[in-house]
């Protein structure tokens, strides 16, 4: 058992400035990183993460522990460049990891990323989102329709590099010849439903090229609120691989956003899950308010504040000069 084919696709989507995604097509491994933090943070964060991936010896590690320790290393390079790199403050990525070996395909993951199983015409979520979202929905706070609509559904509840060490999920799917994975940021998932997701993975199943960048086409109809990124490898008999990486995806094919104006987009945050105390978080609440106090802040943020504090300013004195003139 093999990687046969395997394609990727990445697109900044239609509300962003900048695609703060990165990724590893390195079979038998790959990966999706999707970065956060202010100014350009995120985008250093996932390809630092990347990067820790490509060149660490994990030495003779094999299946969870392998992608356990790269995850790790990943972790410890974002945590502390964050931690000596004031305009980096704060900053932390995703990360969902799959590497195919012997005895199947090994997930690693981090975050609110997803990793899927395609078989016989069905579509299997494999990695569970780190968001308060579904914490929400685990604890029957949220009903599915409701979690899809969410305000809150940027807060992840776990991330690279925000922390000293971070506690990876890590285990090993049974693979068949025929069947494709899918690895996604949820620039993807948050604009297609899962229906929509298999209806064009099996209408592209022999052709993942073409499969990415419908996927990826499909997310920027949706909306394309983030930055999207998909990645699909088939698995194969040793003597039928058909290995091949494509060109990068066509942008009039893909349905990319490039010259489209950049609008903002709800910025992604953690919160660890101890800290949720499984409330419902309705918007505008004392608790929602105290999820946003905690969103890091980077350049941009800091801009924002500083002129947010400037108008508070002159409305008071203006209030001020119109008392005292009376």
């Amino acid at each position: 058992m093999i990687v046969g084919s395997y394609a990727r696709a990445s697109d900044t989507g239609r509300k962003r400035r900048r695609n703060e995604d990165s990724y590893v097509v390195a079979p038998p491994l790959f990966a999706v990183a999707d970065g956060m933090g202010g100014a350009q943070a995120g985008e250093v964060a996932s390809k630092l993460a990347a990067a820790a991936l490509e060149d660490t010896d994990p030495g003779s590690l094999s299946g969870p522990e392998r992608l356990v320790s790269l995850i790790q290393e990943a972790n410890r390079r974002v945590y502390e460049r964050a931690a000596s790199d004031p305009s980096t403050s704060g900053m932390g990525t995703t990360m969902t990891v799959a590497l195919v070996e012997t005895g199947g395909v090994t997930i690693g993951h981090v975050g609110d990323s997803r990793a899927y199983l395609v078989r016989e015409a069905r579509l299997e979520q494999l990695t569970e989102d780190h968001s308060l979202v579904n914490e929400l929905l685990k604890s029957g706070k949220l009903s599915r329709e409701e979690a899809d609509y969410h305000p809150q559904r940027s807060v992840i509840t776990r991330a690279v590099g925000t922390d000293p060490d971070v506690d990876v999920d890590a285990f090993v799917v049974d693979a068949s010849v025929g069947d494709v994975f899918l690895l996604c940021s949820d620039g993807l998932t948050d604009m297609v439903g899962d229906d929509d997701i298999l209806e064009l993975a099996e209408r592209h199943h022999d052709d993942l090229d073409r499969m990415t960048k419908a996927l990826v086409s499909a997310a920027n109809r949706g909306g394309g609120e983030d930055n999207i990124t998909v990645i699909a490898f088939a698995i194969a008999d040793d003597g039928d691989a058909t290995a091949r990486m494509p060109a990068q995806p066509d942008p009039d094919e893909a349905d990319t956003a490039e010259h489209v104006l950049p609008a903002p987009a709800v910025d992604t945050m953690v919160v660890p899950a101890e800290e949720i105390e499984q409330v419902f978080v309705e918007p505008g609440s004392p608790e929602a308010v105290e999820i946003t106090r905690r969103e890091p802040i980077g350049h941009a943020g800091r801009i924002r504040l500083v002129l947010t504090m400037l108008v508070l300013l002159v409305i008071a004195a203006a209030l001020l000069i119109v008392g005292l003139t009376r």
